[in-house]
């Protein structure tokens, strides 16, 4: 499930990732909010915040995020500001140490207790 958060900075956007995800928690939760920001021409500052009950994802899920990946993430690299992804979960470390790079612009991961040291860092961006 995807959840997106309103107290977030101003010209951010953040998101809550529980449970399982599903394709349509991609086509109608995360993906409308991050193309209107592209084609209105701002710079994407993203906070995803993965619970701790977050379990996986469907495939049609992981086709989405393949999908966006090749659309967003390369044909719009340069709009990719900053990225904030607040997690405690060991997967999430090791993949960005083995992925992060490949992401646009800067990424960094804080803990499930730094919150609102993850938005503040989105607004000084």
């Amino acid at each position: 499930m995807v959840e997106q958060l309103t107290d977030v900075p101003p010209g951010a956007l953040g998101f809550r990732i529980s449970g399982h995800l599903r394709r349509a928690d991609y086509t109608d939760v995360l993906l409308p909010p991050i193309r209107a920001a592209v084609e209105r021409g701002d710079r994407l500052r993203i906070l995803v915040d993965i619970d701790p009950s977050f379990d996986g994802l469907e495939p049609g899920a992981l086709v989405e995020d393949l999908k966006a990946a090749l659309d967003l993430g390369l044909r719009h690299r340069s709009a990719w500001e900053r990225f904030a992804i607040v997690s405690d979960a060991d997967w999430v470390r090791r993949a960005v140490a083995l992925f992060g790079w490949m992401t646009p612009g800067e990424l960094r991961v804080f803990g499930a207790t730094e919150l609102e040291p993850a938005k503040a860092w989105l607004a000084a961006g």
